[in-house]
């Protein structure tokens, strides 16, 4: 189905990359613009929901991805003010940090039984890690860690130092340090890099996620409906900078998190990019990119918004084409998805499809979950077309995308100008086919410029 409202997880989602098929677009999957605010939860409400989705992945998700990579063990350890960013996906809703030093301990101890999941620290880590330390016992925390390890049957030990996979390499020179000393050559040995093991735990959604996921970019489009009003714009005085710090303002006012700031351009005929103190005017061309942070997870989204002269009811003929282009993009993109074994291989498809129907623009999409820029396989760089070695991971089902493109095309009503057409839309994929979160832009949003409004 498409959307978020009925998601299913898949056979596929047993581990194996993509599968063959087609990644079909349609008129449906066009997206509502400024839709209806949806109620945002209480602190303590989103708090109680992060904790139910966090306790429906350990349970669901851990299991399956540890002995996919062949992991008896995984420890993750951090100091209050230098977190691991691993570590944070496993924090209880009101908990925002490690505390002094904390160290989790997650066992499999095989035969298909629940994972052990164990905390050696002074203070409680939510109620799925269980205290397995006394600080009063006068036991150092990577003595008792290696003890707890000892007495157990486990031959690889994931720990999260990585050469290349920032997220999967938290742990600090000094706790390294420390952890090696208590666990003695026997235990050193067989450590081995969490990086696989973190991209695949990052980058995985439950069904429940991605319905909570859905309600995030909902939230999104609202809010950029909003700021594409006359409500926030009014043509001849309102500033590129007003309008993106009207978006930081209103976040704010609703209690919703973002992970970067906003960016808003003005594209006009006759000129360069702009932005800044620079002052939206009847027959611009406005971009905007935007995310929101809600439940622990991102929304990343790109719209455009035209201003209109007065008297005119829609934007300019080459205005529209350039957009068709952009979403032309966007469904060569799905339909690369269906066999790439790899963001590279995805994007090598993209590229010569593009190159078949002369399309010109860059395709730098990512993963989208848990952060903004997830865990998982870029297809694309903005600046770089090439494959890349952070392209070549797997297409793995149940994972959260952000589309990010553009087309550039010339204008004939602006003499032929050549403009950027960015969009951004997210969704996700299920092994088999792609669905958008809440629909993508076809249409431009439309402001109108008379001043008389």
């Amino acid at each position: 189905m498409r959307g978020w409202g009925a998601v299913l997880l898949t056979v596929a989602a047993l581990g194996a990359p993509v599968a063959a098929a087609r990644a079909v677009q349609s008129n449906a999957d066009a997206e509502v613009l400024g839709p209806k605010l949806p109620p945002i939860p209480t602190p303590r409400e989103e708090a109680r929901i992060r904790d139910q989705l966090l306790t429906e992945r350990v349970k669901t998700i851990l299991p399956r991805l540890m002995r996919e990579q062949g992991i008896d063990a995984w420890v993750l350890s951090a100091r209050e003010y230098a977190d691991d960013v691993v570590m944070k996906s496993f924090f209880a809703g009101e908990q925002m940090t490690a505390r002094r030093q904390t160290i989790l301990l997650i066992v499999d101890p095989g035969a298909g039984q629940p994972l052990e999941t164990h905390s050696i620290a002074r203070y409680k880590v939510g109620d799925i890690f269980k205290p397995a330390w006394q600080p009063e016992s006068k036991v150092g925390q990577f003595d008792r860690l290696a003890a707890m390890l000892r007495g157990r049957n486990v031959r690889r030990i994931a720990i999260n130092v990585s050469p290349d996979n920032a997220f999967a390499d938290g742990l600090s020179k000094g706790q390294h340090d420390a952890m090696m000393a208590a666990f003695g050559p026997e235990l050193a040995a067989r450590t081995v890099s969490s990086s696989p093991l973190v991209t695949r735990w990052l980058e995985t959604r439950t069904p429940a996620e991605l319905k909570r996921q859905g309600e995030v970019v909902r939230i999104t489009h609202a809010i950029l409906g909003e700021m594409y009003s006359r409500k926030v714009i009014t043509p001849g005085r309102t500033s590129a900078d007003d309008a993106r710090w009207w978006l930081r303002e209103r976040i704010a006012g609703l209690g919703l998190g973002t992970w970067f700031s906003p960016s808003i351009s003005i594209f006009r005929n006759g000129s360069k990019e702009l932005d800044g103190d620079a002052v939206i005017q009847p027959g611009d061309l406005l971009h905007v990119d935007f995310g929101v942070t809600l439940y622990g997870l991102n929304s990343d989204v790109q719209h455009l918004a035209y201003v209109l002269r007065p008297g005119e009811r829609e934007a300019p003929a080459g205005l529209r084409a350039g957009l068709r282009q952009a979403n032309r993009m966007q469904a060569l993109l799905l339909d690369a998805l269906p066999g790439s074994a790899s963001g590279n291989g995805a994007l090598v498809k993209v590229r010569a499809a593009m190159a078949r129907e002369g399309i010109d623009g860059t395709v730098y999409s990512h993963p989208l979950g848990l952060h903004g820029h997830g865990a998982g396989p870029a297809i694309g760089f903005w600046d770089d077309q090439a494959p890349s070695p952070r392209g070549a991971a797997g297409i793995y089902p149940n994972t959260g995308w952000s589309i990010e493109l553009q087309a550039t095309a010339a204008v004939p009503e602006w003499g032929g100008q050549k403009v950027p057409f960015r969009l951004e839309e997210n969704g996700w994929w299920d092994g088999r086919a792609f669905h958008w979160f809440d629909g993508h832009q076809q249409a431009f949003h439309l402001i109108p410029g008379d001043p008389a409004r």
